[in-house]
């Protein structure tokens, strides 16, 4: 191996001071430098401003995207500490906003009880990638001021004058040279902030988009119901076994707030919750309330001769199917497995969940046993379900294919072998499945064509699914199981991409698979590794026999404003693509567009899912006539 002839002793040992660290590595801090990581900036404020609600003293929270993409985060919490900290002998303010891990949440005499940001980077991190910031605060009848510019001070910290107000401003404007982008999506923002409303009962969160005159947006959140609340916004148009959320709380070393609902549905929707920090991966707080509600509902079934004694066991599945529930728990110092907080780690949570899940919830089903008998009765309904399908579940691992010579459906298998390698294309018929075939890298590509629309696995049940041959081939092919059998580990595809045609029927047999990848196969979407392909819509030719082609009509006047093409055909659909075309536009790695799909905020997609793809017909009508624009030319009715 060659070896560089650079020198290596002290002098190359590079010592990163202040907040250099974080804008050498952003990505370290706050995930991604893209609108996810842009997004998190914000989230981070917000969640200093929560954290004083947390802790008794802030009510309101006032977000504002400014022209220029200036965010504001504004609250009425006790501010900031202006007084000189004893071991930076700068002020408390400056020193939060200046030096990693300072903050007033890592336990002991802290100025916080629980709080979701316990690494003391926040407010330092935002700052450094800033390219301005600047920080208002008011308290201790004053009122005072600091800026600073890409994390370092400016201007310190200045009374300006007096105050009977207390709280903290914080404006800034993320550093262009840092982020992709600097547009902030409302939408995104608005749903993260609806959550947190719903998570602490009486907060009220405001946040407005002021960029546009022309558009200014604003919504208010305060729900004096809570989680109920958040229950009975994600089961809106869902039908409901009983019309009232039940309801769990108990303080203590550790707080418990649970409420959970059961509707018609197939799959159960648990959301989990650690000081505001939603835990998508679940914890012990998670297995807690897993285990309570078992026991719960397999003793009063035994007890009131539901359950025969010959019967076995509800399973944890069948007690949760048709299931939507949110727990939330604040824990003074909390164990997260990693710095992504996304599962919690702390043993005697468990414990503390089950016990009063079990203290609770028996007593209310001996009260209310209407609402006990319709909610076991969809339990049994389940358990049923779930036996029909067992032996089905069992063939659809491709393992088991393997002893066999034959491949699912039309299945064109790639010859690799390293499942992390290889990608399947799943195909709309088989006009454009030959194609695809005789176009794609045999290495690693697979191509699977299906014949006609999928099952809607949102209107199904999973025994349902199992009957529908196209739904069955799928599970076949892609080998990981269905359901809560399903291990993503045991894929044989790195990549399940979605290609059909740029057209109605083409957009309805994504929306079809997605839904039923979204159901039964999730943690494909979740770990990103579901893709949709993204074929040309016009091929232009040029003089000497340049060829160029347009993915949408804006890149078709683009190409064509300033020349004038030859010919320029526009494709119906994939089949009428040759071999050489699908592979240059649409399968070869170095030149397709792809679109991941991905979970940006679990409740809304739920919600969506629910809405647009179930069986209640009001909603679905309600929304599209809110959020599609018609044309002249359009003769839809709706």
């Amino acid at each position: 191996m060659e070896k560089y002839n650079h020198e290596y002793n002290a002098e190359q040992i590079q010592v990163l001071e202040g907040l250099e660290a974080v804008r050498k590595r952003p990505g370290m801090y706050i995930g991604s430098v893209s609108i996810r990581g842009l997004h998190h900036l914000v989230y981070e404020i917000v969640d200093n401003c929560v954290d004083e609600a947390l802790a008794g003293y802030c009510t309101h929270i006032h977000i504002i995207i400014e022209k220029g993409n200036i965010i504001s985060v504004e609250d009425d919490g006790r501010g900031i500490p202006v007084d000189i900290h004893p071991k930076t002998h700068i002020s408390a303010a400056e020193t939060v906003y200046t030096v990693l891990h300072a903050g007033g949440k890592f336990g002991g005499d802290s100025g916080y009880k629980v709080s979701g940001g316990l690494h003391g980077v926040g407010a330092s991190v935002v700052n450094a990638l800033s390219e301005w910031a600047e920080v208002t605060i008011q308290r201790d009848g004053g009122i005072y001021e600091m800026k600073f510019q890409r994390g370092k001070t400016t201007e310190k910290l200045t009374r300006l004058g007096d105050s009977k107000k207390t709280g903290t401003k914080v404006r800034f404007l993320a550093d262009s040279t840092i982020f992709e982008t600097l547009e902030y999506d409302f939408g995104t923002l608005e749903e993260r902030f609806r959550e947190i409303a719903f998570l602490n009962k009486g907060l009220h969160i405001t946040i407005e988009d002021q960029r546009n005159d022309e558009n200014l947006k604003k919504s208010e959140f305060c729900f004096e119901g809570g989680l109920i609340s958040f229950v009975e916004f994600l089961n809106q148009n869902k039908e409901k076994i009983h019309p009232t959320p039940i309801y769990i709380e108990k303080d203590g070393e550790v707080p418990v707030e649970i409420a959970l609902q059961y509707t018609t549905a197939y799959t159960e929707n648990i959301y989990t919750f650690v000081n505001n920090i939603n835990t998508i991966e679940g914890g012990t707080h998670l297995e807690g309330f897993k285990r309570g509600i078992t026991k719960v509902f397999n003793d009063y079934a035994r007890a009131h001769n539901i359950l025969k004694e010959k019967d076995s066991n509800l399973l944890g599945e069948d007690i949760r199917e048709g299931m939507t529930a949110v727990i939330s728990v604040k824990v003074k110092e909390p164990q997260f497995e990693g710095q992504t907080k996304t599962k919690l780690g702390n043993s005697v949570v468990t414990g503390i969940v089950q016990s009063m899940v079990v203290e609770v919830l028996a007593p209310f089903l001996e009260e209310n046993p209407s609402v006990a008998k319709a909610i076991l009765e969809k339990c049994i309904s389940a358990s049923r379900a779930r036996e029909a399908a067992r032996k089905a579940r069992e063939l659809v691992r491709r393992k088991n294919s393997l002893e066999s010579t034959t491949l699912p459906g039309k299945l064109a298998d790639c010859s690799e072998k390293d499942a992390s390698q290889c990608e399947v294309y799943i195909v709309e018929g088989d006009s454009a499945g030959g194609s695809a075939k005789q176009g794609r890298d045999r290495r690693y590509q697979a191509i699977l064509p299906l014949r006609g629309k999928v099952l809607n696995t949102e209107k199904a049940k999973i025994e349902e699914a199992y009957k529908n041959a196209e739904i069955n081939t799928l599970i076949y092919t892609i080998g990981a199981g269905v359901g809560t059998d399903f291990d993503i580990k045991d894929c044989n595809y790195d990549k399940v991409i979605i290609m059909t045609d740029a057209d109605v029927d083409g957009s309805h047999i994504q929306v079809l698979l997605i839904t039923f990848f979204y159901r039964y196969m999730r943690p494909l979407i979740e770990e990103g590794r579901l893709y949709i392909a993204t074929p040309p819509l016009y091929k232009i030719e040029f003089a000497k026999n340049e060829v160029v082609y347009a993915y949408n009509d804006e890149e078709l006047k683009e190409y064509t404003k300033n020349r004038k093409p030859i010919d320029t055909q526009r494709y119906k659909g994939l089949g009428e693509m040759d071999a050489e075309q699908l592979w240059e536009t649409t399968m070869d790695p170095e030149h397709r567009l792809l679109i991941r799909v991905k979970i940006t905020d679990a409740a809304l997609a739920e919600k969506r899912v629910s809405v647009l793809m179930g069986d209640n017909v009001d909603p679905r009508k309600e929304w599209i006539e809110e959020n599609v624009e018609f044309s002249l030319e359009d003769d839809y009715k709706i």
